[in-house]
């Protein structure tokens, strides 16, 4: 098998998979039991001061769709409600027991430079291997000036990273917030700061329900509820392309990345490492099928590094960013059509009803001497959108042809539909 030993900042581990601070990483007893089942890492579940915080009942939501039970996950959960001295000795206890397993400190404390540097000491002092700073919960400490409250201004950002690079021998991880315009922001900041890592995304302020019987958002609270932090498979194509747009801008070059968001199998880590991630990080998955989940994206990772020719990580570790282009570098004279291979072909139709009543109408229903039915592509009115591919019940039934033309290359910024482009500017 490939190998999968990852180093992330200097933080070592048997494999990329981490658990993401969450419930999941809450006490020894979790963490050592997810060591056990094969994960590489943790990241301890936020750490703040005491007098620790009071937890709501009920915590959590969820979405579900087309059969999947937690398609999105919603908690109104806040971080550690556990004294900060029992989960700093079992910090220790668990790193000693657990050497080769990488165990990164979240941490969550007012936005002034002595209470940082007061609890960047006590964790320092357990053997923990890093800090994560905690600038993305997006509910409940937000109102208290911190999570999200500090990870949506890029100087805070900017101010407490430089803090705690100055004040722990610890490498340090800013966690990003998604709830954020343009997510560079933030990470640029992180980046001046002296951060040596980023991590994202955490969770997006969301309502993923409404109680029609009580008139409340769920999870219900004695009869109220609030906007939670949304997260789970859900969330992968967001948090995919904030990874990305850090791992292609060139201020952010050399910054490493942790990705975060709706990773469930080897699939979605093999994609978040494309786009620039070093490592993943993940909750819904193991909240929702255990820690024994690592055990799948462990093999199928490695299956399929081997048939690949990949012997780490590293080996296509960014392999996906210099294809990550902006909408304007695009191809636009690049031509692909609609083709149905007939013998897979069930004649369900769901190709011609999607194409008729809300595209471009490129599909023909036609029937055979035997009254059979069969559609067609009207390959001179396709224009290569693939909805007919995605709505497809079969796989590989219809597949997207390029088609040769002699237009050659152009961008919307050479077009000559586009009367800003540049040889006009110029």
């Amino acid at each position: 098998m490939a190998d999968l030993t990852n180093d992330f900042i200097g933080i070592r581990s048997p494999n990329p998979f981490w658990l993401a601070s969450a419930p999941p990483t809450d006490k020894a007893y979790n963490v050592e039991r997810a060591f056990r089942a094969g994960w590489g890492g943790v990241v301890w579940k936020t750490l703040g001061e005491d007098p620790p915080i009071v937890n709501t009942t009920s915590r959590y939501g969820a979405v579900a769709y087309n059969g999947t039970r937690v398609a999105g996950f919603n908690n109104i959960e806040l971080i550690s409600d556990r004294p900060l001295a029992v989960n700093l000795q079992e910090i220790k206890q668990v790193k000693r027991d657990w050497p080769d397993r990488a165990i990164v400190v979240s941490l969550m404390v007012p936005c002034q430079e002595e209470n940082w540097r007061a609890i960047l000491g006590l964790v320092e002092d357990t053997g923990a291997d890093g800090i994560e700073l905690n600038f993305g919960c997006p509910h409940g400490m937000s109102e208290r000036g911190m999570g999200s409250a500090v990870g949506q201004v890029p100087d805070y950002v900017e101010m407490v990273a430089r803090w705690c690079k100055q004040a722990t021998r610890m490498p340090v991880i800013v966690k990003l917030t998604p709830n954020i315009t343009d997510i560079l922001q933030p990470a640029r900041a992180a980046k001046r700061g002296g951060a040596d890592a980023v991590s994202l995304i955490n969770t997006i302020q969301s309502v993923v329900s409404i109680d029609l019987d009580q008139m409340c958002p769920e999870p219900v609270v004695d009869g109220q509820g609030t906007h939670g932090g949304y997260c789970g498979p859900a969330v992968k194509p967001i948090a995919l392309r904030m990874v990305g747009e850090i791992a292609r801008d060139p201020d952010c070059a050399g910054m490493a990345i942790s990705g975060i968001g709706g990773v469930s199998t080897w699939r979605e880590a093999a994609e978040f490492i494309a786009l620039g991630a070093g490592n993943v990080q993940v909750c819904t998955a193991a909240m929702t099928h255990g820690f024994k989940i690592v055990e799948d994206m462990i093999g199928g990772l490695g299956n399929w590094m081997d048939a690949k020719g990949y012997p780490a990580t590293e080996a296509f570790h960014r392999a996906a960013v210099p294809r990550f282009v902006h909408w304007e570098d695009l191809n636009i004279n690049h031509k692909t059509v609609a083709r149905i291979d007939q013998a897979s072909c069930i004649q369900c139709g769901k190709c011609y009803i999607a194409c008729e009543d809300t595209s471009h109408q490129s599909i023909a229903a036609l029937r055979d001497d035997s009254g059979q039915r069969r559609y067609e592509i009207k390959e001179e009115e396709c224009v290569g959108c693939n909805l007919c591919q995605h709505v497809c019940p079969v796989d590989d039934c219809i597949e997207m042809v390029a088609v040769e033309t002699d237009l050659g290359y152009a961008n919307w910024q050479t077009h000559p539909n586009n009367p800003m482009r540049k040889e006009a500017a110029e």
